[in-house]
């Protein structure tokens, strides 16, 4: 009986990481960036990433994108500067973000939002950021 237990323990934690697409060897890399907004796009900017709005997030997650979220804060410059954050679980960084990059659907999305967006000097487009501290 208490092998039947173990047993099923076992397949149920080998389940959980197979849906989740993470086992215990995964490695969770946290991205940070940073892209200026024109002011005058903000509330268009917020609309296509209001909660009603589907946009690309399936894709997000298909390509082991996670926890993904955007912030916004004006700067003692008086622009505006949106700060995003994820997490990426999969084991192929550079392959999953070319795939993400190939998906018509993602193509679209960015030509929307692109225009929105100011990138920092000397970038195109989000500039990714360094991490400095993690609170596990």
């Amino acid at each position: 009986m208490r092998n039947l237990k173990l047993a099923t323990l076992l397949i149920a934690a080998l389940s959980f990481g197979a849906l989740y697409g993470k086992s215990a060897n995964t490695q969770v890399q946290r991205v940070g960036m940073v892209i200026g907004v024109k002011t005058d796009q903000i509330s268009a900017y917020e609309a296509l990433h209001a909660a009603s709005n589907p946009g690309v997030r399936d894709l997000l997650n298909k390509y082991n994108m996670h926890n993904f979220s955007i912030y916004i804060r004006r700067l003692d410059d008086g622009k505006y500067y949106l700060f995003g954050y994820y997490e990426y679980t999969g084991t192929d960084y550079k392959a999953d973000m070319e795939k993400l990059a190939a998906e018509p659907r993602n193509q679209k999305w960015l030509s929307m939002t692109a225009p929105m967006q100011t990138p920092l000097a000397g970038e195109n487009a989000w500039a990714m950021m360094k991490e400095v501290y993690h609170n596990d």
